[in-house]
């Protein structure tokens, strides 16, 4: 077990792997013996000392008993460690003993490392690692061991660098524009440390920028006061001058001036006027507030998880005011852009697209939607794409997709792309890098036929989004404004057959008056509640997802709007995983991103261009062009404050160790690259994920798949299981695991994860699942498996393909 020791009040120890488990360190002299070695850090504190230490005057028997404490406290610290075995933890080295911990293991070593690293920190950075350092105070240090001789120093150490922690704290906070927060605990802190003039100068300034300016020059007089009647003192020249500067009110008191420069002013001064001037229950604070929390997301760590908690409480406080508008754009505002596929918070996104769906069918029966539409849902095709209702399945959902997603065969698109091949118009992607969309004319066919519904290119078809549709997807939308609002007032448009440019993207299908204006304003708004519950719908089964993907890049396109083409191209992003072998298709979403974000300013959009390339560059084992995407991204990120883009790169090399034969390298690589996910506010790619990665390192060099029962799967348990049950030769146990996995959700690992089912299929001899894996891996079989994540592989597709018969 790992243990953790608590110095920063009485001394204790706890079982860290058993949830903070208490361990029982019998009576005063084995705690003493405990924190003495504490406070040695480290370093050996030989017997004789420990014998001084303990007893004024040390009995006849004293070396004896100090052995039977040790003996003790080993048992209690390492009651698994077998009899003769030599200790790990509380070790004997020459004439003494050490307690080798770990350096975070006692928390007066942790709360020293958080206060030096506060230090370097700019206040919004220190603050957080400031508050968690001062958590961890129980009371004074070495509580019991007040009185000792050799506690004496390092609990007056520990307590002053405590005082340094609390007024750095509060000047954090001040620097922040938190004055009032810091009121509390700076007058704590004085009622017990009087004597301490930063103390006294940071409350007046607190309570000045609180608006109590009385009260603030009532504190530096009684500091004053205090410090002639019991030390005979004047208060230092800060002070005085402080209570000057008081008094004439001067300008640089003002909240953010004191640290932060001019950006803190601004942003304070800013503050306060709006806290001011706009009412608490306005609605407009609604969506300044999601234009925090959008910003608040990037920051990763906490900053994302309270965005992502703020976010429903957000959509639910717009719900509550029953105005469908003002909801769409408090749900639209939080573009966020999203690259892993796995949902962090499946409930809390299901919940997101519940509201998305009520505010289109809100917007959709204010404008008096017909009785015979879904309200902001596409019109039933029975049997063509759009033709399912949000949540529907449909067995024959795959072959219904053909006709718009372009599921092509090699040779006709991104499954396969010929050296011809060019991305479509405006998705800025080069020949040579970017395979891109299917050019029209290829859409539509199935092994070189044209498919149900479909016409030839330029017969019956028409322009969507810079791409050829044909068939009926076109003619159900000839008429204008045919869709499921179902009103002419907010219809979309077309471009007919012979160049009529009336829904040409760009152009108002209503002219440039009010009502149009209005039109534009309602479907952007659409676009945005679409591209939501494509991005939120990322991994799972449903037709729903895709179609709100089409609706939302179609609208985009049509209002020739960049920033949210870029939204939109992000859920189309999120949808592109209904089957294996894309790696091509999100090449060239990716490169339109780079190339629209670049061109208009959007710098996270660019970033997410930029890592989208990355992981399909990856699948196509294309290192050098991943690598420039890579360093692309790590310049955005440091450039515009972007801690998260790190986690992603670092986990890239990793697999790119993996991927060119250096497993031992790559094995430390995750390791490391594991330590960027803890506290990175994104638990759906965390959990499971480290164990995953060399696990596919073991599986690559044809060993069998690690046995520890400790070792936290996360979601990824279903499919590693089998693997497990054979490393443990429970083959019975294992056909069982291996007949009840799930189809892996289509996301950024279901190549990987089938590469897994199928490995385990063939050392069971489970034909009928190694005829399924063989039939879903067909179509990637020119890509790396998993390496599309840009996190990890297995190798070749084909190697696997081979292996299953195929």
């Amino acid at each position: 077990m790992r243990v953790g020791f608590g110095v920063l009040g009485p001394v204790v120890a706890w079982d860290t792997d058993a949830d903070g488990r208490a361990i029982a360190l019998k009576g005063p002299r084995h705690r003493a013996v405990l924190a003495r070695l504490i406070v040695a850090r480290r370093r050996v504190v030989p017997v004789s000392r420990l014998v001084e230490d303990l007893w004024t005057a040390p009995p006849p028997g004293a070396v004896g008993a100090v052995r039977t404490f040790v003996a003790a406290l080993r048992r209690a610290l390492e009651p698994d460690r077998p009899p003769r075995a030599p200790a790990r933890l509380l070790v004997t080295e020459g004439p003494g003993y050490a307690l080798r911990a770990d350096a975070d293991a006692v928390d007066a070593w942790r709360f020293e490392q958080d206060v030096a690293a506060a230090a370097t920190l700019p206040p919004d950075g220190a603050l957080p690692r400031l508050e968690e350092a001062l958590s961890r105070w129980r009371g004074p240090a070495y509580a019991e061991f007040a009185d000792e001789g050799w506690s004496r120093g390092e609990r007056s150490r520990l307590a002053e660098l405590r005082l340094h922690a609390v007024e750095r704290q509060a000047e954090a906070r001040l620097a922040l524009g938190r004055a009032a927060e810091a009121v509390p605990d700076l007058e704590a802190h004085l009622a017990e440390h009087p004597w301490r003039e930063g103390t006294w100068r940071a409350l007046a300034l607190a309570l000045y920028r609180t608006g109590r300016q009385g009260d603030a020059l009532a504190v530096l007089r009684r500091a004053r006061t205090l410090l002639v009647e019991q030390l005979g003192l004047d208060p230092g020249p800060d002070l005085r001058r402080l209570e000057s500067d008081i008094l004439a009110q001067a300008p640089h008191l003002a909240p953010g001036t004191a640290r932060g420069g001019g950006a803190a002013q601004v942003w304070a001064d800013a503050a306060a006027a709006y806290d001011r001037t706009v009412a608490s229950g306005a609605r407009t604070r609604l969506e300044s507030t999601v234009g925090l929390l959008r910003d608040l997301s990037m920051t990763g760590g906490g900053g994302l998880l309270t965005a992502r908690r703020q976010r429903v409480a957000a959509v639910a406080a717009a719900e509550e005011l029953g105005d469908p508008e003002l909801t769409a754009r408090v749900i639209g505002a939080y573009d966020v852009p999203a690259i892993w596929t796995r949902l962090d918070d499946p409930e809390q996104a299901a919940s997101i697209v519940a509201a998305a769906e009520r505010t289109l069918a809100a917007l959709a029966a204010g404008l008096e939607a017909p009785d015979d539409g879904v309200p902001g849902v596409e019109p039933p095709d029975h049997g063509e794409p759009g033709g399912q209702t949000p949540g529907q399945e449909s067995a024959d959902h795959e072959a219904s997709e053909h006709a718009v997603t372009g599921h092509e065969t090699p040779g006709h698109g991104p499954s396969g792309p010929g050296p011809s091949e060019r991305a479509a118009p405006g998705r800025g992607a080069t020949a040579h890098e970017a395979p891109g969309r299917v050019a029209p004319g290829h859409e539509d066919t199935a092994h070189g036929a044209p498919r149900r519904g479909a016409s030839s290119p330029g017969v019956g078809g028409r322009a969507v989004g810079g791409r050829e549709v044909t068939g009926r997807w076109a003619s159900g939308r000839e008429a204008v404004g045919r869709e499921a609002v179902g009103r002419e007032a907010v219809g979309r448009g077309s471009s007919a057959p012979g160049g009529d440019a009336r829904g040409a993207p760009g152009h108002s299908t209503f002219g440039h008056g009010r009502a149009g204006e209005a039109a534009t304003r309602h479907d952007a708004i659409r676009a945005r509640l679409l591209a939501t519950v494509a991005v939120e719908s990322r991994g799972g089964h449903s037709g729903r997802g895709r179609q709100a993907a089409r609706q939302a890049e179609e609208i985009a396109r049509r209002l020739d709007d960049p920033a949210l083409l870029a939204f939109a191209l992000n859920g189309v992003f999120m949808q592109s995983f209904d089957r294996a072998g894309l790696a091509p298709r999100r090449d060239a979403t990716g490169a339109e991103l780079i190339a629209l974000s670049a061109r208009h300013g959007l710098v996270a959009f660019e970033v997410l261009g930029h890592l989208i390339r990355l992981q399909a560059r990856s699948a196509l084992a294309d290192f050098a062009s991943a690598d420039r995407h890579a360093a692309a991204a790590e310049r955005l990120g440091e450039r515009h404050e972007r801690p998260l883009v790190r986690v992603f790169t670092e986990w890239y090399r990793a697999l790119r160790l993996a991927a060119t034969g250096r497993s031992d390298e790559a094995e430390a690589a995750y390791r490391d690259a594991a330590t960027r996910l803890d506290g990175a506010g994104m638990p759906g790619l965390e959990r499971g994920l480290l164990p995953l990665a060399l696990l596919c390192l073991r599986v690559e060099r044809g060993r069998p798949a690690p046995t520890d029962p400790d070792l936290d799967w996360g979601p990824y348990a279903p499919w590693t299981r089998p693997l497990v049950l054979l490393a443990r030769d429970r083959r019975a146990e294992a056909a069982a695991a291996l007949r009840t996995v799930p189809e892996p959700p289509r996301d950024l690992l279901l190549e990987a994860l089938w590469c897994l089912t199928g490995r385990a299929a063939i050392a069971l001899g489970d034909r009928e699942t190694m005829a399924r894996a063989r039939s879903v891996l067909a179509p990637a079989a020119a890509e790396l498996a998993g390496a599309g994540s840009g996190l990890l592989t297995l190798g070749p597709v084909s190697r696997y393909l081979a292996d299953l018969g195929g």
